[in-house]
């Protein structure tokens, strides 16, 4: 296997340390870094760790080191020095060979497999609405999450749990029953997902209208007054006791929880509702997940797992892991791990939402055998998932120690947060529509697909609307809360998706001018690479060991910056130098060479995040 060159400078450094200054350096640590753009070269040493071994001042050591290497290592063309940073700079015929070599494989950056499972979970939505812009920030971190981990080697399942039981989604079944007078999807005209969650919006509507009666009521007012003698202000009575009324006074709450205990109790006419009615939203759902181009392995139904993890709990308790309070319920006490006391079964036996986590990622593992486990969930539930992963791990589960919480922050709107209940989400697959309309008008104004069919036309126009979206939302890093912008994500120039897109299609331009059988062969003559051409092969090297990167770092948003500045670095070249009219035969070939590579590589990373490349724009 061909060494890195990071390993070659490496073990040149050692070597050179131990023949300029008569000791054996075979294991001593190089700090390698790259160097920083405002400086000449591609890679610095930091001289200051090995002022032990030399006895001398850093920059003493940095220019014998870098005259030693210039003169004895042949990847090594020159150096400078900068206070004791050696920064090497690497020789042309070495980014020429890498050049016409690896990065011509449309696969290049590939990792082969490594053997190793993952599990990755996203979206997790609940059946009462339809998808709408946080569930996309969470399955575009998850997808392109997962898409990374299999170009670094691994072996991924993707996994989701559908939240498809509660009390949520008996609001949506209550209001279809009383208000919906037999109305279906295809009746109405509606998206099924849509469908069901207008009536999520509709039970909420009408609660609030009973609720803003009743307070005007006897029976309100008496509670109102006895609240008022505990400082309760008419102001928090009328906006916040809400949820009091529901569980004590309210009819349509009773009747809410009347149908969550008929459902789990199995009666006919509940469980047949609930079933038509989350049909409605999976149809809905895989629509929208088409459109976005994501696909699962396997689904989880919080029907079917609910009652998972009881088995657990005695098992905790036998290992004397969890106790008994005196009222029977089971809890954890986790303060020695600076976490609270747990919960984990009530008093009467019934179990909360982190016993059903706890069996469920028991069951993926009896699944997939997967020893490491992805959980895409906003961090609100940062929290529940230190607890869960704490408790997995005194269970001393396989996996415990594999598990990790790729929290992200929440997607506001310019007008604020978003809110189901009220109808102020920005649904999923609106906001599709709008970015390929955007999409659309831009492209007419340009003319730039003009003599394609219409066909042809639609498509590309969806590709650039898609990754206007896509890009703008992953380009951030996942833990950073985010404010969407609608209009912002759509501009065409810029940081965007698009136009790392325009790079590529000018990768493929350059080709289809040339013709696809041009003969290359005279690339390997090429001699003098232009800096350009440098800081073009200087990136496209890093590109394998940044896919690796980002895969264990669980960081997509490096691979968005990483296509950005590689589009950026060549609509420069594309600028400065001419490609087909060089000036002589083997630069025309070189430079071909590099537009393939490059346009691998954009089309590569942009695939890792969802993004399909046009050919034509």
């Amino acid at each position: 296997m061909k060494k890195s060159l990071t390993t070659i400078l490496t073990e040149a450094v050692q070597r050179a340390l131990s023949e300029l200054y008569a000791t054996d350096a075979s294991g001593q640590e190089v700090t390698l870094q790259t160097t920083r753009r405002e400086f000449e070269g591609e890679y610095t040493i930091v001289t200051f760790p090995l002022t032990r071994i030399a006895r001398k001042k850093p920059d003493v050591i940095a220019e014998e080191l870098g005259a030693h290497l210039k003169e004895n290592v042949a990847e090594v063309a020159d150096y400078n020095v900068i206070k004791g940073f050696l920064n090497l700079v690497i020789a042309d015929n070495y980014w020429k060979e890498f050049v016409l070599d690896g990065p011509q494989n449309a696969d290049f950056g590939q990792a082969p497999a490594n053997g190793e499972k993952v599990v990755v979970e996203f979206a997790s939505p609940n059946t009462n609405k339809p998808l709408h812009l946080g569930h996309i920030r969470n399955i575009l971190l998850g997808w392109s999450s997962s898409q990374l981990l299999k170009k670094a080697g691994y072996d991924v399942k993707n996994v989701q749990i559908i939240n498809d039981r509660g009390i949520a989604i008996c609001k949506s079944m209550l209001a279809w029953k009383k208000f919906g007078e037999g109305a279906t999807p295809e009746s109405t005209g509606k998206k099924p997902d849509h469908f069901v969650g207008d009536f999520y919006v509709l039970f909420e509507q009408k609660f609030q209208a009973e609720y803003k009666a009743w307070q005007s009521t006897e029976e309100g007012q008496q509670v109102y007054q006895s609240l008022a003698k505990e400082g309760v202000s008419e102001e928090k009575f009328f906006k916040g006791y809400s949820k009091k009324y529901f569980n004590d006074y309210s009819q349509l709450g009773a009747e809410a929880k009347q149908m969550l205990l008929d459902w789990e109790a199995g009666e006919a006419d509940t469980v047949a509702l609930w079933k038509k009615m989350n049909g409605w939203v999976y149809e809905g759902f895989e629509e929208t997940y088409q459109n976005l181009g994501v696909t699962f392995d396997k689904l989880y139904y919080e029907s079917d797992t609910y009652k998972l993890g009881k088995d657990m709990i005695d098992r905790g308790l036998e290992k004397e892991v969890f106790q008994k309070r005196e009222d029977g319920s089971i809890f954890a006490d986790l303060t020695d791990a600076k976490l609270s006391e747990k919960t984990l079964m009530r008093a009467d036996g019934t179990s909360i939402y982190i016993t059903q986590d706890l069996g469920t990622a028991r069951l993926r593992y009896d699944d997939f055998g997967a020893k490491r486990m992805i959980y895409v969930v906003g961090d609100e539930q940062n929290h529940h998932f230190a607890t869960l992963f704490e408790l997995l791990k005194r269970l001393e589960e396989p996996y415990a120690n594999g598990l990790y919480h790729l929290s992200y922050g929440m997607v506001d709107l310019p007008t604020g947060r978003m809110k189901s209940r009220e109808g102020t989400i920005v649904d999923a697959d609106d906001l599709m529509k709008e970015v390929v309309l955007e999409a659309k008008l831009a492209s007419q104004e340009r003319a730039a697909t003009e003599g394609l069919s219409q066909e042809e036309q639609d498509a590309i126009i969806r590709q650039i609307g898609m990754a206007a979206l896509k890009f703008h939302i992953i380009k951030v890093g996942p833990q950073k809360r985010m404010t969407f912008d609608p209009k912002e994500s759509v501009d065409m120039q810029g940081q965007t998706g698009p136009y790392v897109q325009n790079a590529y299609v000018r990768t493929q331009a350059v080709w289809r001018k040339a013709g696809l059988d041009y003969d290359v062969s005279a690339a390997a003559e090429y001699t003098d690479l232009a800096p350009a051409e440098r800081e073009l092969a200087n990136q496209l090297y890093a590109f394998p060991e940044l896919i690796k990167d980002a895969a264990e770092n669980n960081d997509p948003s490096v691979i968005a910056m990483y296509c950005y500045d590689l589009a950026k670095s060549l609509h420069k070249f594309w600028h400065d130098h001419s490609i087909l009219k060089a000036e002589t035969p083997a630069a025309i070939a070189f430079r071909l060479q590099l537009c393939r590579a490059v346009g691998h590589a954009l089309k590569s990373g942009m695939n890792l995040l969802g993004i399909e490349m046009p050919t034509r724009m």
